[in-house]
């Protein structure tokens, strides 16, 4: 399997062998189930879709309570899918059992959302006291922007103010420091996007 959608808990420290103190995240990694098996000859490519996490029937579409029917379980609320060359089922139950200590994954999760930030939150401006992009003493002003009669208008990619976070995030080569299977707990090394609470992809 390439992978499991979890969940992040939150931040903690473990010291390792030598007595170092590392910066660790808890996510609650599966159980997951397998609810559709996409082929070559079928879809176009292989990939398994895995979903994770119990959604109520009442916020359940008709459609997706016959997708989920089809597998044998209950509706979920994240679905995710994995490329994969490996064999499974319909209805199988993917859990944390398919990491190892000392492995490397990659997380992909969602940024935490700042909302409109200014340049100086946003990319890194100096401020006043370095008075960048030609401005002159308007605190964390972003200054000039562009020429006058050409090209008479601002280039699109320009550094300013605007909407920051809510990204799309991935975080490669975090090792796993400890699996939980007794509590579908995965130990990573370092820090992931998001919330706490909010859905990520572990992949191999």
């Amino acid at each position: 399997m390439a992978g499991i959608i979890g969940k992040k808990i939150g931040m903690t420290s473990v010291y390792s062998a030598e007595g170092k103190n590392l910066p660790c995240t808890l996510i609650e990694a599966g159980p997951c189930v397998v609810t559709q098996i996409k082929s070559e000859e079928k879809d176009g490519y292989n990939s398994i879709q895995l979903g994770f996490g119990e959604k109520k029937d009442k916020h359940t579409t008709k459609a997706l309570k016959g997708h989920f029917s089809k597998a044998g379980t209950s509706p979920k609320k994240k679905i995710v899918e994995f490329k994969s060359f490996s064999e499974a089922n319909l209805g199988d139950v993917v859990t944390v059992d398919i990491f190892n200590e000392g492995e490397f994954v990659d997380v992909v999760g969602t940024s935490k959302g700042k909302g409109f930030q200014g340049v100086v939150k946003r990319h890194g401006f100096g401020g006043v006291g370095q008075a960048t992009h030609g401005q002159h003493n308007r605190m964390r002003a972003p200054g000039s922007i562009g020429a006058a009669s050409y090209p008479a208008r601002v280039f699109k990619g320009m550094k300013m103010a605007g909407r920051t976070g809510g990204d799309r995030v991935k975080m490669i080569n975090l090792q796993i420091v400890k699996v939980m299977p007794e509590k579908n707990i995965l130990v990573v090394k370092g820090s992931v996007p998001g919330a706490k609470g909010s859905y990520l992809i572990i992949e191999k």
